[in-house]
């Protein structure tokens, strides 16, 4: 069996759009699941897009994601360049282009700009070009060519008949030829269209299975023309239907939407956003949703992956980035928001106490300076936050018992989590009360919040002796 080979080809034109991610991903699945090569190629023959910086961007994010790539710009292989436009310096697109026009499967177009804009304008939404410069004569084409006109090569399309190829996802799909536009394979600067680079390089990289969105669908049966011209191997196509930002609209950066970069910058964790894109339209055989990189590779199916877009449902994300926060090792998961609690709080303070305080309540890591920010000083409430249905207090129970909280904490000499617990569950039983009732206004005192991470004790531990007793009288005296 040919070992499977694919690539991901990503344009250097920005951010990681999620679309492009999942594309990669999948890319890179489908050859691990069978020890084969994943590529990266980078495809910047469209120099009017390109963004200074993109192919680092490009980088970082495989190797965020841990999808290393096996032959590349950075790290070689035997099948480079593995960036266009150095391809391109090598003569090949022209080379295979005007091999074309040999097998009398290509043709040269020497029309300009505005032959094919008249033709647009006339045709209306249905356009597409239909070229004079396949009817002229060979004395005519090397007329033109001695006087050095500008040319481009476009693909001869035969209008009569069918063409037909076969998709992983969406099976055998059939189109008529004279819906087949003569698309441009070479430009008349000399670079190649994006469709015909691909298709070049994808055999010369010796690529097997191509993955990439549904929205080239159309374009495959022109593809596969100039592989039949050539006699080379069809790759496997394995087209996935878009990422939606709702029933209606496809994610795109284009509209704002957000890319790898801006989810990682919000707190959510690249192996998190991986294992939640890799759900995007394809289901696992069993009942499961969080994956290791190396537990898709053996789990991973073309044929379970749909036909239909899947919506990307941000809150979804944000659970399953929770899990991976609490099921995190704790001492990655302490160097992972010691930054976090940095930026926001007195180094005075035990950072680890804070950072075991939070872990079963963060789901992204921005919210981590919002959820601590009382550390520092109390912040200004409303009396009426000690009215509690569930913990049966009110501000003028909470200003009888705040006191005697003061007293009992005032005697402690070991000032940790359990020794305040226990000293308040002791004080609750002697007043007859439940525990949440007696902590609760304590929590309020200590954090101005309702909900607080890790609740009154951990949070008075955190505090200290001094801060806490110095927040319990403030509170006191607000009751007043």
């Amino acid at each position: 069996m040919k070992k499977i080979r694919t690539r991901f080809a990503p344009s250097p034109t920005g951010y990681m759009h999620i679309g492009n991610l999942r594309t990669a991903l999948y890319a890179y699945l489908i050859a691990k699941k069978d020890d084969g090569d994943f590529i990266l190629r980078i495809e910047d023959t469209d120099q009017g897009r390109l963004v200074e910086g993109a192919t680092d961007i490009i980088y970082d994010t495989l190797k965020a994601c841990n999808l290393s790539h096996d032959e590349g710009p950075d790290v070689g292989g035997n099948y480079g360049p593995y960036v266009q436009s150095e391809r391109m310096k090598l003569g090949l697109y022209s080379e295979y282009a005007h091999k074309l026009i040999e097998l009398k499967k290509a043709h040269y177009c020497f029309c300009k700009a505005e032959d094919v804009e008249a033709q647009r304008q006339a045709a209306g939404n249905s356009f597409y070009f239909v070229d004079p410069c396949n009817k002229l004569t060979q004395d005519e084409i090397d007329n033109k060519l001695k006087n050095n006109e500008e040319y481009a090569i476009r693909l001869n399309v035969d209008p009569v008949g069918t063409t037909s190829f076969n998709d992983e996802i969406y099976g055998t799909i059939t189109v008529e030829n004279k819906t087949l536009d003569e698309m441009v394979l070479l430009k008349s600067d000399g670079f190649p269209t994006y469709n015909f680079a691909n298709v070049i390089d994808d055999h010369l990289m010796d690529i097997t299975d191509v993955v990439r969105g549904n929205e080239y669908l159309s374009s495959t049966p022109k593809y596969n023309l100039i592989y039949e011209a050539f006699n080379w191997d069809i790759p496997r196509y394995i087209h996935c239907p878009p990422v939606m930002k709702d029933e209606h609209n496809k994610l795109s950066k284009r509209n704002g939407d957000a890319s790898f970069q801006d989810l990682v910058s919000k707190g959510y964790l690249p192996e998190a956003i991986l294992n939640y894109i890799a759900l995007l339209g394809w289901s696992p055989n069993e009942d499961r949703e969080i994956y290791s990189i190396e537990e898709l590779a053996k789990a991973f199916d073309v044929k379970r992956i749909g036909t239909t877009g899947a919506i990307f449902d941000i809150d979804k994300l944000t659970w399953m980035n929770g899990v991976y926060l609490r099921n995190m090792d704790i001492d990655k998961y302490y160097e992972l928001v010691k930054p976090y609690i940095y930026d926001v709080v007195d180094n005075h303070l035990d950072y680890k106490l804070i950072a075991n305080a939070i872990h079963d309540r963060i789901n992204i890591l921005s919210e981590i300076k919002d959820m601590i920010s009382f550390l520092n000083k109390t912040e200004d409430y409303d009396v009426d936050l000690y009215n509690n249905k569930k913990a049966k207090t009110n501000p003028e129970l909470a200003k009888e018992l705040l006191p005697k909280i003061l007293e009992s904490l005032e005697s402690l000499d070991t000032f940790n989590n359990d020794e305040i617990f226990n000293c308040l569950a002791s004080k609750a039983q002697e007043l007859e009360i439940k525990n949440i009732t007696l902590m609760y206004p304590l929590q309020v005192a200590l954090s101005s919040r309702s909900v607080a991470p890790g609740g009154a004790t951990a949070i008075a531990e955190i505090l200290g002796k001094d801060e806490t007793l110095n927040r319990i009288k403030e509170a006191i005296n607000k009751l007043k």
